[in-house]
């Protein structure tokens, strides 16, 4: 029986798990961390291209995303609450998929027990070390300071500038709110970037990005959701009053991509995910990018009756694609960070720019309508 070892429990590295596990293959994970760590983030977006990979991936969307709900629009504001524009984030399609956000620590625990369930075991606190494992292949899917891929490649990530922080509501909120479901509400504020959507459940989840010249280093700092209140106090939405009404600001992270790394595969070993292409979160298509892959990977070696053969067509298929993403979230984030001058530009330019855009249907259709 063919064995294959993968780098990390993550979104890629569970779905590549199945993907293997549906050739018959006998697959082994190994997690760097300790079973108990807990997921980093706050939520994810999983866009309908990524809901369509889980489905041929053999999981029920409904099952594996139950604990999200959908969120197939964005409205994007100004720092003075104005209107540019509202635009489609995916779905409904005509199979029924709708763009979804969900607690990460929620998708990659049903990520896991469906690895489970097919008796695929995941080994933590165990690294992979070495290319040289025993195995007939060797699957880095360890995210974006990938230890697989330092024996690849020397591809290092970009800082793009930007930290990230988000957190979930649990008490009233002193601001009225548009809480239509499955609208996603996006300011561009006047000295940090605020996103928000009203959950099922009345709580609010959201996420803020601070500009910030230098990445942070060590522990959040004590008086880390005080400091994004006062950012977000010069805006007139409510995102101050979303924090305020937060127990706790989670964060900061970093926010980096990979703008390309020249080596995915060596042998018989190979990179998927954000270990070979990581996007800004800007993108909203990490998890669907890492979704997509497993797929294709899976494909490709089943049509292959050579490893190497089926991982250079896994790579061939898709390079071009998640390159073009990448590229696509590095200048969603750069309008994040705009000067004075750059945000009364976008502010006057985006609503007529936009409805051009849109006029002759969605210019986003290559990546939502993409199926694998």
């Amino acid at each position: 029986m063919t064995k294959a070892i993968i780098a990390g429990a993550g979104i890629a590295g569970t779905a590549a798990a199945l993907a293997l596990h549906r050739l018959g293959w006998d697959v082994t994970i190994h997690e760097a961390r300790e079973e108990s760590a807990d997921e980093r983030g706050a939520f994810l977006t999983v866009a309908v291209n990524g809901i369509a990979a889980l489905r041929t991936l053999g999981i029920d969307p409904s099952s594996a995303l139950a604990h999200g709900y959908p969120t197939p629009t964005v409205v994007l504001r100004n720092g003075a609450d104005r209107e540019l524009s509202r635009l489609p984030l995916g779905g409904p399609t005509a199979d029924g998929l709708v763009t979804t956000t969900i607690r990460r620590a929620d998708l990659y625990l049903a990520l896991r027990k469906a690895v489970l369930d097919a008796g695929v075991p995941i080994h933590y606190a165990s690294r992979v070390t070495t290319l040289d494992a025993g195995a007939d292949l060797i699957v880095g899917a360890d995210g974006l300071n990938s230890q697989v891929r330092r024996r690849i490649d020397g591809a290092r990530p970009r800082y793009l500038g930007l930290l990230n922080a988000g957190g979930f509501t649990a008490r009233p909120i002193e601001a009225d709110l548009d809480r239509t479901p499955g609208l996603v509400h996006m300011t561009f504020g006047r000295r940090c970037f605020f996103g928000w959507s009203a959950a099922p459940d009345g709580s609010v989840w959201w996420f803020a990005n601070p500009p910030s010249r230098t990445p942070h280093s060590g522990p959040p700092p004590a008086d880390w959701r005080e400091q994004l209140i006062d950012l977000l106090a010069a805006d007139e939405g409510p995102a101050a009053a979303i924090v305020r009404a937060t127990p706790e600001a989670l964060g900061p992270w970093n926010t980096y991509d990979l703008p390309r790394v020249r080596t995915w595969r060596s042998g018989n070993a190979v990179l998927i995910g954000d270990a070979a292409h990581a996007a800004s979160p800007s993108s909203g298509q990490g998890a669907s990018m890492a979704l997509e892959d497993a797929v294709v990977l899976g494909r490709a070696l089943a049509s292959s009756s050579d490893i190497e053969r089926g991982l250079a067509a896994y790579e061939e298929i898709r390079r071009p694609r998640v390159q073009r993403v990448v590229r696509a979230g590095r200048r969603n984030g750069s309008g994040k960070a705009a000067g004075p001058v750059g945000a009364a530009i976008r502010n006057f330019m985006m609503p007529p720019m936009m409805r051009m855009l849109y006029r002759n249907g969605n210019p986003q259709s290559w990546i939502l309508d993409h199926r694998v």
